[in-house]
């Protein structure tokens, strides 16, 4: 079984959906990926095992030069089963992929695809694509429900959950928060951390209206915002027009390596993330809120679109109204001042982890589509 592997969602780019295909790929047996062109990728896929041809163009479409180049590396490595790192639009090229030999074609949906099948022209697109694939995977329960009804019948009924892992041996209690805590300060300190782009879907902006809530009753705590984003200077601003920018702490970008230890060095994660721009912005899961859980940390997480499936209400965290500043700052401060919950939680949550959110489990939902 050779797969190839078509995709824009590829290293060195950092994102979940990269980080999602490129660990797919370790549990391949034999896999060809192309993909486009990205600063840095000469040497990170030096760095590989397997084949990387990358296109002339920063961004693959389903355009005729693109399935001829796609049906060419077919023939020239031998692969006769397609995987589309995301379904839309790439997967339109399904059918002359098809025609070329490929004897399986899985198409990954992430949750942008719940808008292509809210909008007529995209929803009919999408119907194709489900037409041309084998299987149409989603990445959460909400996700199906929302994507199923654009597919035909028959294509809905071959939906499969196909869901990221984590890798529980870089994201695991005590992989290095001490040495974080240290260099921001934050000795001795609680910490709430966030550990996401700096876009307002995500809900730091909801956790630094919270804060005054939170000081009142645990006045040394520290709210830590890793990562970069378009809306640094509005949350900057915000912090200050609320009156918490001593206690608010922006980390800048950091590279997805090196992540594992900004999580460790939180005694809570939270990211109250919500649904934006009519429903069509959704999150669609929240990988890091997994990490956060495998990290041995209690979680608190909006309730937007299948961010619901990552978190076991009462058991690994709590799922919170995002639109609620004030029930966000009730609820971590009942986690900041009790620690024994917190140890509760943060231990059930990476037992959960290791029993269901692993990538050999994923890897093994794969391989069974693609050899079916």
């Amino acid at each position: 079984m050779t797969v190839l592997v078509v995709t824009n969602d590829f290293p060195p780019r950092q994102g979940g959906i990269e980080t999602f295909v490129r660990s797919l790929c370790d549990e391949l047996p034999d896999v060809v990926v192309y993909t486009s062109r990205e600063p840095g990728d000469t040497a990170y896929d030096a760095t590989l095992p397997f084949p990387v041809i990358r296109d002339r163009t920063s961004m693959l479409l389903p355009t005729a030069r693109v399935t001829k180049r796609a049906v060419g590396l077919m023939r020239e490595h031998g692969a006769d089963r397609i995987l589309f790192g995301a379904a839309a639009p790439l997967g339109l090229m399904g059918p002359a992929l098809r025609r070329a030999g490929a004897r399986r074609i899985v198409a990954m949906t992430h949750g942008h695809e719940t808008w292509w099948a809210g909008v007529p022209g995209a929803r009919r697109a999408l119907r194709r694509i489900g037409d041309a694939a084998d299987t149409v995977t989603t990445v959460s329960s909400w996700c199906a429900e929302r994507i199923a009804p654009a597919l035909s019948p028959a294509a809905a009924q071959r939906m499969r959950r196909l869901t990221p892992g984590v890798d529980t041996s870089r994201f695991a209690p005590g992989c290095g928060g001490e040495q974080i805590r240290e260099g921001l300060g934050l000795d001795g300190r609680p910490v709430v951390a966030c550990v996401s782009r700096l876009i307002r879907r995500k809900g730091q902006d909801t956790l630094i209206r919270a804060w005054s809530r939170v000081q009142r009753s645990v006045p040394d705590a520290r709210l830590l915002l890793v990562g970069g984003g378009p809306d640094r200077e509005y949350l900057e601003e915000l912090a200050v027009t609320a009156g918490v920018a001593d206690a608010v702490v922006f980390t800048g970008p950091v590279p997805w390596p090196e992540i594992p230890p900004y999580v460790d060095a939180a005694d809570v994660f939270a990211m109250p993330c919500r649904t934006r721009r009519f429903g069509l912005e959704p999150e669609a899961l929240g990988i890091v809120t997994l990490e956060a859980s495998a990290t041995g940390k209690p979680v608190v997480v909006g309730d937007s679109g299948g961010a619901a499936d990552t978190v076991v209400h009462g058991t690994t965290g709590y799922l919170v109204d995002p639109y609620n500043p004030a029930a966000v700052g009730v609820r971590l401060v009942e986690l900041l001042t009790n620690a024994q919950d917190r140890a509760a939680l943060g231990a059930a949550g990476r037992k959960w982890i290791e029993d269901e959110w692993t990538w050999g489990r994923s890897g093994a939902v794969l391989r069974e589509l693609l050899d079916a």
